[in-house]
């Protein structure tokens, strides 16, 4: 399994090509995996990346759970699947992002922050990613909150 972690400030080409990292090309190289899907995020203002095979894993769990007979259902599935997309890696570990999505989560600038989150990666824009930084008390009460002080952290 794929295990992402880090965050790395990038820039955007002229075209809306980004350089993918080599620690995350190397994670993608050791699991054989030459393409991802680009969606973007359902909570925040940015795009998730996911590993080809990361996504038909979570398409599986969506199809386990959701009924294609239930209207709720599915227009979950449609919202969700929209604006998703499949790009590879080119000869230069490059992956274009379309302006429309980059649009969409209001990336402007060309300067961008990729995040690590185990199975996925986000792509954020870098002022946005800065400003929505949590404060080492907003991340203790979290612990707290969810109960994990007995992992250790």
């Amino acid at each position: 399994m794929l295990s992402f972690i880090g965050d790395y400030t990038c820039k955007l080409d002229s075209k809306g090509r980004l350089v993918v990292p080599a620690v995350f090309r190397k994670e993608m190289q050791a699991g054989q995996e030459g393409s991802f899907v680009l969606q973007r995020n359902i909570f925040e203002t940015c795009i998730d990346v996911y590993p080809k095979g990361e996504w038909l894993r979570l398409v599986e769990e969506l199809r386990a759970k959701l009924s294609p007979f239930n209207q709720e259902h599915m227009r979950f599935r449609r919202v969700f699947f929209h604006g998703a997309l499949e790009v590879e890696l080119d000869a230069n570990g490059r992956i274009l992002i379309p302006r429309k999505m980059l649009e969409q989560v209001a990336i402007e600038g060309d300067e961008i922050v990729l995040v690590g989150l185990d199975s996925k990666i986000e792509i954020w824009d870098k002022i946005k990613y800065e400003e929505g930084a949590m404060s080492t008390e907003e991340f203790v009460l979290l612990t707290d909150k969810l109960n994990f002080g007995n992992l250790g952290l």
